[in-house]
């Protein structure tokens, strides 16, 4: 049975809270790009709790998590499990680099925009 989210707690709230306000340009700049239903309608969360793991970026309806990766996530083992977990609980995961996220908005948006409406079947993940 999937992991069922319950009215997060106030911890929980705080984390998430924390980890949207910071410093980092990349996920701001593509959360522009997601929020309020921008790319194609499709309606965007930011840090949303998957179980015991905070996703970047969720579009619940269309069960796709995004994720923006700096170095230090380069085949690291906790994104590794936090992956599995997710895709137990139905989600398809798009990973770039953060670096992309910032040079090349238009193209991580279109790649996020396929995925979320079908028309990307295959893992993606960005070359650096």
């Amino acid at each position: 049975m999937p992991f069922q989210t319950r009215r997060r707690d106030s911890e929980t709230n705080r984390r998430a809270r924390r980890l949207s306000h910071g410093d980092n340009m990349a996920e701001a700049i593509l959360w522009n790009e997601l929020k309020a239903s921008k790319l194609g309608g499709h309606k965007f969360v930011r840090q949303r709790p998957i179980g015991p793991y905070f996703a970047d970026f969720v579009c619940r309806s269309g069960k796709l998590v995004v994720e923006l990766d700096g170095s230090p996530h380069a085949e690291n083992d906790h994104d590794r499990r936090r992956d599995a977990f997710t895709r137990t609980e139905g989600y398809s995961i798009l990973r770039f680099w953060s670096h992309d996220a910032l040079k090349h908005t238009p193209s991580v948006c279109e790649t996020i925009l396929a995925a979320v409406e079908g028309r990307l079947v295959a893992t993606v993940v960005s070359a650096d």
